[in-house]
C-alpha cells in the first residue's frame, strides 16, 4: 500500500502526485488514537508537509498515529480552489480506508494544523455544514472528527484578505495569498469565501482548540481572538491558549517553551 521507513509510510489518497500522507504508527499493537497533521505555508507550492516532520514524530513518541497529509497548492495545477480543499477533504476521508489496514481507532480523530494548515484543521472538522451542492465537500459522509487544533491558524479568509491587502496597499506589492488560494476577492467570490472560511461555517460542532502566539506577525492574534468569540457566541466548545513568548514558528517546535502547552492540549482533545 505504501513505501515504509521503520514505522514512517508514504500513502498516496490520490492519483496527483501531491496526492499523499505520511502515516507514523507508535509503538505497540493499538488501536491508536489519531492526528490529522496538516502543515502550512500560505497554500503555496513551495512550502511541503516535511515542515511538520518532527511535530507528528513528537506526537507519534506520545503514542498518537499521524497522518501528516501533503495537498496540491497554489502555483501548482489543480491547487487553489478547489483542489487544495478537494485534497483536504479526500486525505481526511482516507483515513477510513487506512484503518482497515492499520490500528487505528476512529472514534478518536482529530485535525491538526499550522497557520494555513490550522484553517484547513478547521474547514475539516466544519465541513459537513457545507451544502450538498458544494463543490469542495468531498463524501457525503464526511469523516467525523473528535476536535480540531488551530495553531497560529488562518480561522477567518475575509480578514486575511483585508490584511494582506493592506499590506499590498502600504508596501507597494502584489501579494495576497489568500485571493490566490480563492481566486478572486470576498467582492467578487462572496460564496467562495463562505464555503472556505471557518467563520463562515461556524458552530462547527465539536470541541475546538486554537494556540496562538503574541509576537506573531505571519498571522496576526487577533484572527484567533475574534474567531474564539464568535464560535463560542455561536454555540461551539473552544478555548484558546495564548502564549506571550512565541512567534508564528514557535509552536510547532517540539523543543520550545511553548510545547507542553501544545502536546497538552492535544492529549486533552484525544482523550475527552
Amino acid at each position: 500500500m505504501g513505501s515504509s521507513i521503520g514505522k514512517n509510510l508514504r500513502i498516496c489518497y490520490g492519483e496527483n502526485e501531491n496526492q499523499f500522507g505520511e502515516l507514523r504508527l507508535p509503538d505497540g499493537n493499538g488501536p491508536f488514537p489519531v492526528a490529522i497533521v496538516i502543515h502550512g505555508g500560505f497554500w503555496r507550492e513551495k512550502f511541503k508537509l516535511d515542515q511538520m516532520d518532527s511535530f507528528a514524530e513528537a506526537l507519534t513518541a506520545q503514542g498518537i498515529a499521524t497522518w501528516n497529509i501533503e495537498y496540491r497548492r497554489v502555483g501548482q495545477e489543480g491547487g487553489g480552489w478547489p483542489g487544495t480543499f478537494v485534497d483536504a477533504a479526500q486525505a481526511s476521508d482516507f483515513v477510513r480506508t487506512l484503518a482497515a489496514d492499520y490500528p487505528l481507532d476512529l472514534q478518536r480523530i482529530i485535525t491538526v494544523g499550522h497557520s494555513a494548515g490550522g484553517h484547513l484543521a478547521l474547514w475539516i472538522a466544519a465541513r459537513h455544514r457545507l451544502p450538498a451542492t458544494s463543490i469542495i465537500k468531498g463524501d457525503e459522509n464526511p469523516l467525523h472528527v473528535k476536535g480540531a487544533i488551530s495553531l497560529a491558524g488562518v480561522c477567518d479568509l475575509d480578514v486575511m484578505y483585508n490584511i494582506h491587502q493592506l499590506r499590498e496597499v502600504k508596501m507597494g506589492i502584489k501579494d495576497n495569498p489568500t485571493r490566490d488560494l480563492i481566486g478572486g476577492m470576498p467582492q467578487d467570490c462572496k460564496e467562495r469565501y463562505q464555503e472556505g472560511s471557518p467563520m463562515a461555517l461556524l458552530p462547527i460542532g465539536v470541541p475546538l482548540a486554537l494556540i496562538h502566539g503574541s509576537l506573531d506577525c505571519n498571522v496576526p492574534i487577533g484572527l484567533s481572538q475574534q474567531f474564539e468569540q464568535a464560535a463560542k457566541a455561536a454555540g461551539d466548545d473552544v478555548i484558546i491558549q495564548t502564549i506571550s513568548s512565541a512567534e508564528h514558528f514557535t509552536i510547532i517546535d517540539p523543543h520550545a517553551e511553548a510545547w507542553p502547552v501544545v502536546m497538552e492540549t492535544i492529549l486533552g482533545l484525544l482523550n475527552t
